[in-house]
């Protein structure tokens, strides 16, 4: 069984910085990409950054240069490093992977189960 958990959320002021992590751990044979995605309250989830396994990058037009997508593959985990926090951050982080589990011939997309920001003063 594959799991993806992410911690790191929490309060942070306006001009703030925060870390996530998520870590896929379980019956892992290979990872593609990883990325994270938000959901604010009252709209959809989308996307904020994608990384693939040889480290090239993707990023959403609202947060390039404040926020930095990174993975260790040792590790099996995914960063996003978050600086210049607005509150229009706000919203549910969540990590995605789309990774090769042991003893199957596909690839499938998991999720975690999210993990809060709230930027506010």
């Amino acid at each position: 069984q594959v799991q993806l958990v992410e911690s790191g959320g929490g309060l942070v002021q306006p001009g703030g910085s925060l870390r996530l992590s998520c870590a896929a751990s379980g019956n892992i044979f290979s990872i593609n990409t990883m990325g994270w995605y938000r959901r604010a309250p009252g709209k959809q989830r989308e996307l904020v950054a994608t990384i693939t396994s040889d480290g090239s990058t993707n990023y959403a037009d609202s947060v390039p240069g404040r926020f930095t997508i990174s993975r260790d593959n040792t590790k099996n985990t995914v960063y996003l490093q978050m600086n210049g926090l607005k509150p229009e951050d706000t919203a549910v982080y969540y990590c995605n992977a789309r990774l090769r589990p042991l003893q199957r011939p596909f690839e499938y997309v998991y999720w975690g189960q999210g993990t809060q920001v709230t930027v506010s003063s």
